[in-house]
């Protein structure tokens, strides 16, 4: 899991908030209530997120080096 991070699509986001409700380390939020974002040094890419988006907007990817050296 700590290879991978989760990511919004933000052009199709509906902030929603599901993705807020079953994320296990409060890493989303929506702000100005427009879409969800992703706060990469917090989340863990467990996908929870990405199964809960009834849009299916959040889909996970495999983070870059430098990303992994920040965990």
């Amino acid at each position: 899991m700590a290879n991978r991070k989760a990511v919004v699509n933000n052009q199709e986001c509906v902030a929603c908030g599901c993705c807020i409700k079953v994320c296990p380390r409060n890493a989303i939020s929506i702000p100005k209530g427009i879409y969800a974002t992703i706060n990469k040094e917090l989340c863990i890419g467990c996908g929870q997120c990405a199964k809960e988006c009834p849009a299916s907007v959040i889909s996970l990817e495999v983070k870059n080096e430098k990303e992994k050296r920040m965990v």
